[in-house]
């Protein structure tokens, strides 16, 4: 079982930057792919970035490449995503997840592991 903790949510004005961190448990965090989804007020969950157990491959969701970026450090159990150039619309719940197995995936589904999420406000 792993359990997943977010942090670094917040509110920003459009433009600005931030950075969410996710902790997970257990001492075998580096066989797991993770990701980043989130969730805006009416709508469905969407996948924004993932990356493979290796920290080798990312995928990223067309709305947010190239302003996003998703790395992980093994040692200290944590994946992070970091958010530059946000915009209103980047505004919602961001959830961190993990699937058992190496390869990075971009469909919920495919994930085992959520946390609870972190609140991102981008104001305009």
């Amino acid at each position: 079982q792993v359990q997943l903790v977010e942090s670094g949510g917040g509110l920003v004005q459009a433009g600005g930057s931030l950075r969410l961190s996710c902790a997970a448990s257990g001492r075998t965090f580096s066989i797991y792919a993770m990701g980043w989804f989130r969730q805006a007020p009416g709508k469905e969950r969407e996948f924004v970035a993932a990356i493979s157990g290796s920290g080798s491959t990312t995928y990223y969701a067309d709305s947010v490449k190239g302003r996003f970026t998703i790395s992980r450090d093994n040692a200290k159990n944590t994946v992070y995503l970091q958010m530059n150039s946000l915009k209103p619309e980047d505004t919602a719940v961001y959830y961190c997840t993990g699937r058992r197995g190496l390869g990075a995936r971009t469909t919920r589904g495919e994930y085992d592991y959520w946390g609870q999420g972190t609140q991102v406000t981008v104001s305009s």
